[in-house]
């Protein structure tokens, strides 16, 4: 199918969501004044992405035969321009592209309540934002398999050709009140 992804300006167009769903009340925390998910639906918007409510049915985000943008509330200050670039190298390869950012802790195995080796890190990443879906992968599935971005991403590389994408810093997933103080501390307001 041969889409013209691009409005009357030129601009890319492509639905996104910003996905709130098993993330308990974190999303609804304070940064920078304003709530997790509104930080994060602003950054959809600044990328030039139309919004839609993740309740949306499927069939009609298949029928838009746009791409579709999952952001994750937990990453609020993921900037604008990254989510631009993942979206826009997602149409030009036809591929799920996926934000990602390094791990960066000291992991180690164990064993019988011991613990073991180092794991070599240089191989393991952290699933961030955005998760971004080209038109082709959206009218082939049947709804989300998940809005858990870790199991969302395996669902999808089992099917898709997935690219990962490396996040600044300022897109780290949080998981806790000191994770968004942390957050706050290293950025500036949009």
């Amino acid at each position: 199918m041969d889409v013209d992804w691009d409005d009357e300006d030129g601009a890319l167009r492509a639905l996104g969501t910003v996905v709130e769903t098993g993330r308990g009340s974190l999303p609804f925390a304070l940064v920078h004044g304003e709530a997790l998910v509104v930080a994060a639906s602003w950054a959809l918007g600044e990328a030039g992405v139309t919004l839609v409510d993740v309740g949306t049915e499927w069939a009609a985000l298949v029928e838009a035969g746009e791409p579709l943008v999952l952001h994750d509330a937990l990453c609020p200050m993921t900037p604008a321009d990254f989510l631009r670039a993942c979206l826009e190298r997602a149409v030009e390869r036809d591929t799920v592209v996926v934000g990602t950012r390094p791990v960066t802790d000291t992991v180690k195995e164990t064993s019988g309540g011991y613990v073991g080796a180092t794991v070599d890190r240089a191989g393991l990443v952290v699933v961030t934002s955005p998760v971004v879906l080209p038109a082709s992968v959206v009218a082939r599935l049947d709804g989300l398999p998940s809005t858990d971005f870790v199991e969302l991403v395996e669902d999808l590389r089992a099917q898709f050709p997935v690219e990962l994408a490396d996040a600044p810093p300022s897109a780290r997933r949080v998981a806790s009140e000191d994770d968004v103080r942390l957050l706050e501390a290293l950025t500036t307001p949009g």
